[in-house]
């Protein structure tokens, strides 16, 4: 994920925030961060721990639709969220808020700005990207084709057969929105078969 302050100094980063009236939140661990977007156009930036997105369904349970880490941006526009979601902090975080209003009505006409919106929209549309992967992953109608096009996407964006999942296997199938105990199967075949193999948070992939 590009940094949103790329090509930035940190002296040029203090003097475009305060020109920008950004602020800054915290939030303890397994906190459900309350709504400090007040446009959906507002932008949130992760500048110390990480998040999760949660779906809330009407049974009572969640699907995890995103984790978003140090460093990475997000707005409510990008989430696409419905009105039954929650956004947890998942350890001490902190967030720096951006006004969508202060953003289009920057009146200075600098280097930094224009850099700083460039680095924006390339992170935007990594954003919409992931967001396209995601889709295509989720009309897969089997839990083995899911899981095969969550490993072929992520294997070809680390140009190895070797995968780290960046989440516990729990959040894996709350992510691919199918049932945790069928998607252990799933993988216990896909080992048995040879297509796979497994060590911790380590995957291997054979057909490559």
């Amino acid at each position: 994920m590009k940094n949103i302050f790329e090509k930035i100094s940190p002296k040029n980063k203090e003097k475009l925030l305060k020109s920008l009236h950004t602020y800054n939140v915290n939030y303890k661990e397994n906190t459900v961060i309350s709504e400090v977007l007040s446009d959906p156009d507002d932008i949130a930036i992760i500048e110390k721990g990480y998040i999760h997105i949660l779906q809330n369904n009407y049974n009572g349970t969640s699907n995890l639709i995103e984790e978003l880490e140090e460093g990475e941006i997000f707005s409510l526009a990008t989430l696409f969220l419905s009105d039954s979601y929650e956004i947890i902090a998942k350890e001490d975080t902190e967030l720096l808020l951006i006004s969508n209003d202060a953003l289009i009505n920057y009146e200075e006409n600098d280097k930094i700005y224009f850099q700083f919106i460039k680095n924006l929209f390339v992170i935007l549309n990594e954003r919409l990207k992931d967001k396209n992967e995601r889709i295509e992953i989720l009309t897969k109608k089997t839990i083995r084709n899911k899981l095969l096009e969550y490993f072929k996407i992520m294997s070809n964006k680390n140009g190895s057969r070797y995968i780290y999942l960046p989440f516990s296997f729990g959040a894996l199938a709350d992510y691919l929105a199918i049932d945790r105990c069928a998607m252990s199967r799933e993988m216990k075949y896909l080992k048995e078969e040879g297509i796979i193999e497994v060590k911790d948070k380590r995957i291997t992939l054979l057909y490559r």
